[in-house]
């Protein structure tokens, strides 16, 4: 893959850094994880199966785990000497615990002035929130995000799921890959520490799109609108005989597409539906005329004439139907994966899909200090010096 011969020093845990440097792994970089001698804290949270989290699992795979006791002197030494051998840095502590690690910018540059350092926070690097403590919720809750969700007239939503964790990930790992790239560029030259600051905030912020697009340009504040789209109708979710579908027609000429494949084409001389601006002033009128015909049949048979006529139209999986889906499986979607003594972990597939090489798991999710050995022994280190460190109990090794 295009990061082989990248080493990535993973200080991260719980997700948003550790699902940005699992994304460089899946890319082909050697993530060596740094853990404390208690281990990140997410693998004593999620399911478990003989005794494995397949929830760390699940963030962690391609990576090499060293385990430091990180306040001792010898334990920030060590990881010092990693340091100085690698391409990127990873971290996603409170704004200042990096310095207070004796790893400010300036000590970075004495032991590796070609480092790339990506900074995940809460509310970034800078700022009156930065030393603020933050999590997913208050990532959501801060930037908007949660007050475009759910149904006007009833309280703000969270996602489901960490968004703002998975969001800032992605930016992280992007933001490093570009920092690779450009380092690599014509008459391009090492310029000292170059840092990628990332904000959970900012990435939420980032997505509020055409919503945002709106405020800015007249002032509107968006309105929330549930499962219906804000600008488009009809478009949202449908009951039908059996269960809910998701209905996408996205523009007029979708629209009689959809008028069509329901024998509607009356529909079009109707001054209520004539345009996108009556019908989403009349939505609930065409809705009561939309969803007893839609009740008429089971979803399946929706699914497949309206899909044949050209309509994007789709099923409300739950999360265990998703995976029994023939499209979901035919894009390897759920991997299996051996952990040794562990037994196999099933996990998420590869998004990214490559024309040349691809995405593998080259390492099962490690155990605590798995690596620590052989990392040390790259990083310069005698075996008696490693031994000596595990037995002050500097060093974990399994």
């Amino acid at each position: 893959m295009s990061l082989s011969g990248i080493r990535v020093v993973d200080l991260t845990r719980i997700i948003s850094g550790p699902f940005c440097t699992q994304l460089l792994a899946d890319l082909g970089a050697d993530v060596v994880k740094i853990e404390t001698i208690g281990g990140d804290p997410l693998r004593e949270q999620g399911a478990k199966v003989n005794g494995f989290s397949w929830y760390f699992a699940a963030y962690n795979r391609n990576k090499r785990s060293v385990s430091l006791d990180l306040y001792s002197d010898e334990g920030k030494s060590i990881l010092r000497q990693i340091i100085r051998s690698a391409d990127v840095l990873v971290e996603n502590f409170r704004p200042g615990v990096l310095d207070r690690m004796g790893l400010s910018k300036p000590e970075l540059e004495e032991l590796n002035s070609n480092l790339i350092v990506c900074n995940i926070s809460g509310f970034g690097a800078s700022g009156p929130y930065a030393q603020r403590p933050a999590f997913d919720f208050i990532a959501q809750a801060l930037s908007g995000f949660m007050s475009v969700n759910g149904v006007e007239g009833e309280p703000p939503l969270r996602s489901g799921l960490p968004i703002s964790d998975l969001v800032a990930g992605l930016y992280g790992a992007l933001g490093v890959v570009s920092r690779l790239v450009g380092r690599q560029g014509p008459g391009e030259t090492p310029s000292g520490v170059q840092n990628v600051d990332i904000s959970l905030t900012d990435s939420m912020v980032s997505l509020l799109s055409y919503m945002a697009s709106d405020h800015l340009a007249i002032g509107r504040s968006p309105m929330r609108s549930g499962n219906d789209h804000p600008l488009v109708a009809p478009y949202g979710v449908f009951e039908t005989e059996d269960k809910p579908i998701a209905l996408a027609p996205s523009n007029d000429g979708v629209y009689a597409k959809l008028l069509a494949a329901m024998d509607l084409q009356h529909l079009h001389s109707d001054s209520r539906f004539v345009t996108n601006a009556d019908r989403l002033a009349n939505r609930g009128a065409l809705r009561d005329i939309l969803e007893p015909i839609f009740r008429s049949a089971p979803s399946a048979h929706w699914i497949a004439l309206l899909n044949k006529a050209g309509v994007p139209v789709g099923p409300i999986l739950t999360v265990p139907e998703v995976f029994e889906d023939p499209q979901i499986m035919h894009r390897d979607m759920k991997i299996e994966v051996d952990h040794g003594d562990r037994g196999p972990v099933q996990m998420l597939g590869f998004p990214m899909k490559f024309s040349q090489d691809s995405c593998e798991v080259r390492l099962a999710a490690p155990t605590l200090g798995e690596h620590s050995g052989q990392v040390l022994a790259e990083a310069g280190f005698s075996q008696a010096e490693i031994d000596a460190f595990v037995q002050h109990g500097v060093l974990r090794q399994d």
